[in-house]
C-alpha cells in the first residue's frame, strides 16, 4: 500500500514537472513595448533593427528570454493615445518610445511604467523628466539634439545659397519644439542679414499655400525645423522646394535621401543601440528615474549634388570636405 502510494506520488510530481518548466520559462521572459511611427518607412525600419540588434548583444532574444510587442502609429494621434494604452495594458517591463508624441501619448496612458525614449526633443520643457542629469519619473532617454543646432540650419544654408535673404521656416507650433527651434534661428537671423517668415505644418494644404505664396519673392530659402509632422509630409515639402527653385536646409537626411538639397542632424539610427542599452539596465533593475538623458554623440551632414545643379548651385569645395555623404 505504501509502495502504491509512493508511486502514485511520484507520477503526480513527474507529471507537474512540464508545468513547473513552462511557468519557469514564461517567468524568465521579459516583456518590451515598442510605439513607433511609420512601419512603411526604411528609416524607421533601420532605427528598429538597431534597437533589435542592440538588445541581441545584450544577451535579449526573441522567444527566449524577450518578448516585443510593437505598435506603429503611422504619426497619427489617435493611433498613438489607442496604441499606448494597449501597451500600457499589456504590463511590460518597460516601453521604448520614439519622438515626443508617442512620450506624451505613454505618459498620458502611465506614470510608472518605464518608458525609454529614443529621439525626443526638450523632454524637460515637454514636462517628460524634471532635469536631464536626474530625469525623476518613469521616464528617460536620449534627446534628438538641443536647439541651438537650428542656429546652424541657417548657417549652412548662408554657406551654400549666399544670395539668400529671406528665409521661410518650416516648424510645428503646437510643439514646444516648433517654437524652441523657430527662436534659436530668431535669435541669429539679425547677424546673417535675413528675413524670417514662420510656416506651419498642420496640414498639407496649409504647407502648400504658404511656401507657394512666399516662393513668389526672389532670394528666398527654406528651413525644415524637426517635428514628426514635418518627417510625414518631407516629399512634399522636398517637392515644393524643387518646385520653386528653394534652396533648403533639412533636418534629417530623409529629406535629402528624397531629393532634397542638404541636411545636418544626428544619425538617428545610433541612438537606438543606446536605447536598447537603457532598455538593459532597467530590465536588470535600475530605475528611469536615476539614469541621466543622453545627448546624441554623432552627428552627419548630407549633401544632395543632383539636388545642388538643379537649383544652379556650386557647392564650395570646403563644405563638401566636411560632408559625412554626397548624394551625386
Amino acid at each position: 500500500m505504501r509502495r502504491r502510494e509512493f508511486i502514485v506520488q511520484l507520477g503526480s510530481v513527474a507529471a507537474s514537472w512540464p508545468l513547473v518548466a513552462r511557468a519557469q520559462q514564461r517567468d524568465g521572459v521579459r516583456r518590451i513595448g515598442v510605439l513607433m511611427s511609420a512601419p512603411d518607412d526604411p528609416e524607421g525600419q533601420a532605427r528598429f533593427a538597431a534597437f533589435r540588434q542592440g538588445l541581441q548583444k545584450l544577451g535579449w532574444s526573441e522567444g527566449i528570454n524577450l518578448q516585443l510587442d510593437i505598435r506603429w502609429t503611422a504619426g497619427n494621434a489617435d493611433l498613438e493615445r489607442r496604441y499606448a494604452a494597449e501597451l500600457v495594458a499589456l504590463t511590460p517591463d518597460v516601453i521604448l518610445a520614439t519622438a515626443s508624441p508617442t512620450v506624451a501619448a505613454l505618459q498620458a496612458a502611465t506614470r510608472t511604467v518605464p518608458v525609454v525614449f529614443a529621439n525626443a526633443v526638450d523632454p524637460v520643457g515637454a514636462g517628460f523628466v524634471d532635469s536631464l542629469p536626474r530625469p525623476g519619473g518613469n521616464a528617460t532617454g536620449f534627446v534628438l539634439f538641443e536647439y541651438g543646432i537650428s542656429a546652424k540650419w541657417l548657417e549652412l544654408l548662408k554657406e551654400i545659397a549666399p544670395h539668400v535673404r529671406r528665409v521661410a521656416v518650416l516648424r510645428d507650433p503646437a510643439i514646444a519644439a516648433g517654437t524652441g527651434q523657430f527662436g534659436a534661428i530668431q535669435s541669429v537671423a539679425p547677424s546673417f542679414g535675413v528675413e524670417l517668415t514662420p510656416v506651419n505644418v498642420r496640414d498639407p494644404g496649409e504647407i502648400e499655400r504658404v511656401v507657394s505664396a512666399f516662393a513668389r519673392s526672389l532670394n528666398g530659402g527654406l528651413i525644415v525645423t524637426a517635428s514628426p509632422l514635418a518627417t510625414l509630409h518631407r516629399n512634399l515639402i522636398v517637392t515644393l522646394a524643387a518646385r520653386h527653385k528653394l534652396c533648403a536646409v533639412y533636418n534629417l537626411r530623409q529629406f535629402v535621401t528624397a531629393g532634397g538639397l542638404i541636411s545636418y542632424g544626428p544619425d538617428i539610427v545610433d541612438l537606438y543601440p543606446r536605447a536598447a542599452g537603457y532598455v538593459d539596465r532597467i530590465l536588470r533593475g535600475e530605475k528611469p528615474a536615476d539614469l541621466p538623458v543622453q545627448a546624441p554623440t554623432k552627428y552627419e551632414l548630407i549633401i544632395n549634388r543632383k539636388a545642388a545643379r538643379e537649383l544652379g548651385l556650386t557647392i564650395p569645395a570646403a563644405l563638401l570636405s566636411r560632408a559625412d555623404e554626397v548624394i551625386e
